[in-house]
């Protein structure tokens, strides 16, 4: 039985923070977990100030899901007009494929439509991710074509190891 603890993140859990979705996503550890982004991107994910930035923006908020004490996963949430958006989602590598993500998205899901009146959750997925957009789609959301240009450049997300990044929006009706 999976049980989790949800709550906000405070300014203390930024460094944990960091560390989790680094470990999810960048470097040798992030190949524990199907969420990899090592192949495409080298350099960081995240860092305290972005982190820090979520965790104080007024209508957002960085949900954190422990279990038996330990930061297992994260996510970025904010409320945007009808929308709520999904960020920075991150399970701890060992621990992914086992359900964990479902449960903190259907959290997530749930404070945007009961808290915030949120019909839809939006998110950017980097196009070239076809397996975690995969994910996605079998959890209801869906493509929408809307693309946003990768910040080639800024070292601040990563430093792309090809040409053709891209952020796609995707979209989960709510109600």
């Amino acid at each position: 039985m999976l049980t989790l603890t949800f709550r906000d993140a405070t300014v203390d859990d930024v460094a944990d923070v960091v560390a989790l979705v680094e470990s999810a996503y960048r470097g040798d550890s992030s190949r524990a977990g199907w969420t990899t982004e090592a192949d495409i991107l080298e350099g960081q994910r995240t860092d305290p100030d972005g982190v820090r930035e979520v965790v104080e923006r007024p209508g957002g908020r960085m949900l954190l899901a422990d279990q038996d004490g330990v930061l297992v996963a994260c996510c970025q949430l904010e409320h945007r007009g009808d929308a709520g958006y999904f960020g920075m989602f991150a399970v701890r590598p060992g621990r992914q494929g086992g359900g964990l993500g479902k449960v903190v998205m259907a959290e997530a899901e749930r404070i945007a439509r009961e808290e915030w009146g949120a019909t839809t959750m939006e998110m950017t997925v980097i196009s070239v991710r076809e397996d975690l957009i995969a994910y996605y789609e079998r959890r209801g959301y869906r493509r929408t074509g809307e693309m946003s240009p990768f910040p080639y450049g800024d070292e601040r997300f990563g430093l792309p190891q090809r040409d053709d990044l891209a952020f796609e929006k995707l979209v989960k009706d709510l109600r």
